[in-house]
């Protein structure tokens, strides 16, 4: 339900890849940051929704499954980690606006319409009739160069 906007490929080369580097190494930096107004069932769904239009749009940017000694097998998570911030709604559109507007980044985003629906083509009508203005965000996932992001998002807390 989160819904993305797609401005240029944006994701880690194979080469780029190195999961024995601390993740401050990493060329790209991921954050989401979250309404931390809401609720906490509501603000965990956002973040979720979010973070699964970026994994599903940006290469390079889960590692490997992991295997424990059993041999079971583990999905693989973010190597170059996510940071999940808070922010009030007023900076989150303005970051929403900052990150869209910069290249080289991608932008996944959760309106508001998304968790006041049970429908999916009920969330897409809904957006569809509300101007860009005027539509809620509950979460932002932005990823694109790590001195780029740090100054799109400046110093927000982690979502408590």
């Amino acid at each position: 339900m989160a819904e993305y906007m797609f401005k240029e490929s944006i994701g880690f080369a194979p080469e780029e890849i190195d999961p024995t580097a601390p993740t401050r190494a990493a060329r790209l930096k991921w954050v989401i940051v979250v309404n931390g107004e809401l609720p906490s069932g509501r603000a965990v769904n956002a973040a979720v929704c979010a973070a699964a239009a970026t994994a599903a749009s940006v290469t390079g940017l889960l590692g490997e499954e992991a295997v424990d000694s059993e041999g079971d097998s583990h999905p693989g998570l973010p190597w170059a980690g996510c940071s999940v911030l808070a922010a009030d709604p007023v900076t989150l559109r303005t970051i929403r606006g900052k990150a869209a507007a910069s290249a080289g980044t991608f932008v996944a985003d959760m309106p508001a319409a998304a968790q006041h629906t049970r429908v999916y083509a009920e969330y897409l009508e809904t957006v569809s009739k509300t101007a860009a203005d005027d539509i809620e965000y509950y979460a932002v996932s932005i990823v694109g160069p790590r001195n780029r992001v740090d100054k799109i998002v400046g110093r927000l807390p982690l979502l408590p």
